[in-house]
């Protein structure tokens, strides 16, 4: 499995109005929190998350002055910042909080910066103070390996030969889609007539969602698993007719098969292993954000957890 195989095809964005269009360096702070509320809104973000990041930017507004340009904030004066929440403050930040409020920091300036607001990041060059939260479960390539082979012995079966297992768990490593986006997979969203691999589609009906819309590349081994499957199940819309549940039984019977640890295997650890793959076989960063289908404001901590996961065990 090669980084280029699972590469997102090249698409030409749709350019739609950003709330960050009317700033320019000189808006004051207050002005350029309240557009990135609207950004928020149109991403289609958690209230809980859109009223975490608008409490973060309040304490920097009373901090720098809510009338302080943005072009003026220096990384000097975020990292004073920091060092206030951390030490100065009446209830100083436990670790946890000051990482998300520096993420926070990341996500607000990294985005005033993509929108060509300021010239520089000032939160570029902060530091992370992790704090001690657990990490993700991903698989060894060890364990991928005895989840294929339990995967390939269910397809070969001479009794009951069935393809879905391996279909499933190889959309999945490939693709690092949700469970929702994997339930709403159309069969005319998939297409297997490129001899070198195929691709899927990954579709939102929502127009505010339309943004997280991305054709992702499939190996050349799914179409010939794809072909078994239709004759063994003949789905007439969705290429998985059934309920999100009985998937995860699949991958529960596949986890046992594989002697895998118990409630191991699941689609969220099947998207970190493939998110981690991939990090580790040098995929751009940003290209790995679009092909998630994340969103910078969230893309920020996925990515701190990714180089966590791939640094070498002490």
């Amino acid at each position: 499995m090669t980084a280029e195989q699972l590469e997102l095809f090249p698409q030409t964005p749709r350019r739609h109005q950003s709330p960050g269009d009317a700033l320019i360096a000189n808006s004051s702070l207050h002005r350029a929190m309240e557009a990135f509320r609207a950004h928020m809104l149109q991403q289609e973000l958690s209230l809980h998350t859109i009223r975490a990041f608008g409490s973060d930017l309040r304490l920097l507004s009373r901090f720098v002055g809510e009338r302080t340009p943005i072009g003026h904030i220096s990384t000097d004066r975020l990292d004073a910042f920091l060092k206030y929440l951390r030490y100065e403050r009446d209830v100083p930040c436990k670790p946890k909080s000051l990482a998300r409020r520096l993420t926070t920091l990341k996500v607000f300036f990294g985005w005033l910066a993509e929108e060509g607001v300021i010239s520089v990041d000032p939160a570029a060059p902060l530091v992370h103070h992790r704090a001690n939260t657990p990490l993700p479960r991903v698989l060894s390539e060890q364990e991928v390996d005895a989840l294929l082979d339990a995967t390939t012995q269910l397809r070969t079966d001479r009794d009951n030969p069935d393809a879905r297992p391996q279909l499933l768990v190889t959309l999945l490593l490939h693709t690092g889609i949700k469970k929702g986006e994997c339930m709403s997979i159309a069969l005319t969203d998939i297409d297997t007539t490129d001899s070198d691999g195929g691709s899927v589609f990954i579709r939102y009906e929502s127009v505010k969602q339309r943004h997280k819309e991305r054709r992702l590349r499939l190996p050349a081994t799914f179409g010939p698993l794809l072909a078994e499957y239709l004759i063994q199940y003949n789905p007439r819309k969705r290429l998985f007719e059934c309920t999100a549940r009985n998937l995860e039984y699949v991958l529960d019977d596949c986890s046992l098969r594989a002697s895998l640890p118990a409630r191991t295997l699941s689609f969220e650890t099947l998207r970190w292993t493939c998110a981690v793959r991939n990090l580790k076989e040098g995929m751009d960063e940003d290209a790995l954000r679009r092909k998630l289908g994340l969103s910078h404001i969230t893309w920020a901590e996925t990515l701190d957890k990714l180089r966590r996961l791939t640094q070498p065990a002490l």
